[in-house]
């Protein structure tokens, strides 16, 4: 039975000090002489898996300085969840000089192909998701991208849907509702449409609606809510995020429906979500790792600076040993686990 994750560090703390234009990369071989500044470029910074991203990044940047004798500075920014943001933040950070490396985690990764190439030659690494035409490519796509943090959104998706359409095999309807993170985001769109390929093979598996959640517990209790208006016999929810799942949660408390009784999934690895998923509200949950895919994504922007070898591809799911999708039974067999962050 597979175990608990492996972490890529331990846990550091790293002052933020001066500004990013006092700490500009001095070069030159290993020791104290050297100095990076690192900008993470958040699809929003008010969300909780772009805080974890960042609490991974800034653990192994602590690390490494410690490790290697060299100063490392990070700093965060806000995008908003806005593509036309996002892109304006990756173009300063390519042309101001106040950067050495970029990590980011697109709202619209082919979006921000248009910000290459990049007025200064600094290496990008992507998170969660990849920057270019091919959301599902994880090899870089875009010359400046040195690094893909991430795993294929469809494969993903495909696996939480196969879990329904197992829920469902006795079940004829099957009535399921569909809730994403944000309707117009090119990542959710790819999960809906690997959703729906998978669930519409099967003529007892109906769905009945399709909401946006936007990450958020009571964004997603309300639109669940609403949902729940015209479908109180529905047989689950497949959602991509464990906050919107919470609110899917609290919308079927209200409308008197056991949330043990009907299929009900999250992506995430929260803190809540193993918790649920132990207690047999919810009937499993789709792990990710932000502080761990942040940790990596930082070793692999200073690999890059340092010269040293890099990974272009780091697969998201073998950074653990548990799930990626987890039943209360993997649960039960890895007792001391309890998820990365809190949603």
């Amino acid at each position: 039975m597979k175990q608990f994750p492996r972490m890529l560090a331990g846990i550091g703390v790293l002052a933020l000090g001066a500004s990013l234009a006092a700490c500009s990369s001095d070069g030159g071989g290993a020791g104290g002489d050297e100095s990076y500044s690192i900008v993470f470029l958040a699809a929003s910074s008010q969300n909780g898996y772009n805080q974890a991203v960042y609490e991974g990044i800034e653990k192994r940047a602590a690390e490494l300085s410690d490790e290697l004798g060299i100063e490392i500075e990070t700093k965060i920014q806000d995008g908003q969840f806005d593509a036309n943001t996002q892109l304006s933040q990756l173009q300063n950070a390519g042309t101001t000089g106040q950067a050495d490396a970029v990590i980011v985690v697109p709202h619209d990764g082919p979006g921000l192909n248009a910000a290459f190439p990049l007025g200064n030659d600094l290496p990008v690494v992507s998170v969660l998701n990849p920057i270019g035409p091919d959301i599902n490519e994880m090899e870089p796509q875009v010359e400046g991208v040195v690094s893909t943090v991430a795993s294929p959104p469809a494969n993903g998706a495909k696996l939480q849907a196969e879990t329904v359409v197992e829920y469902c095999e006795d079940i004829d309807p099957c009535k399921i509702g569909l809730l994403a993170g944000l309707l117009n985001s090119p990542l959710d769109i790819e999960r809906i449409e690997a959703w729906e390929q998978v669930l519409g093979e099967h003529d007892n598996i109906e769905i009945v609606g399709t909401v946006e959640g936007a990450y958020d517990r009571d964004k997603s209790l309300t639109a669940v809510s609403n949902l729940l208006q015209a479908n109180k016999d529905i047989n689950g929810i497949l959602s991509n995020a464990d906050q919107q799942t919470l609110g899917a949660q609290i919308a079927l408390e209200n409308a008197g429906i056991d949330p043990s009784s009907v299929f009900l999934t999250g992506g995430g690895g929260t803190t809540e979500a193993v918790q649920a998923v132990r207690d047999g509200k919810w009937t499993n949950d789709f792990l990710n790792f932000p502080v761990s895919m942040g940790e990596a994504a930082l070793e692999q922007a200073v690999n890059a600076l340092r010269g040293e070898e890099v990974e272009p591809v780091v697969d998201a799911d073998s950074l653990v040993d548990l799930g990626p999708i987890a039943t209360k039974e993997d649960l039960d067999a890895a007792p001391d686990f309890t998820g990365e962050w809190n949603g």
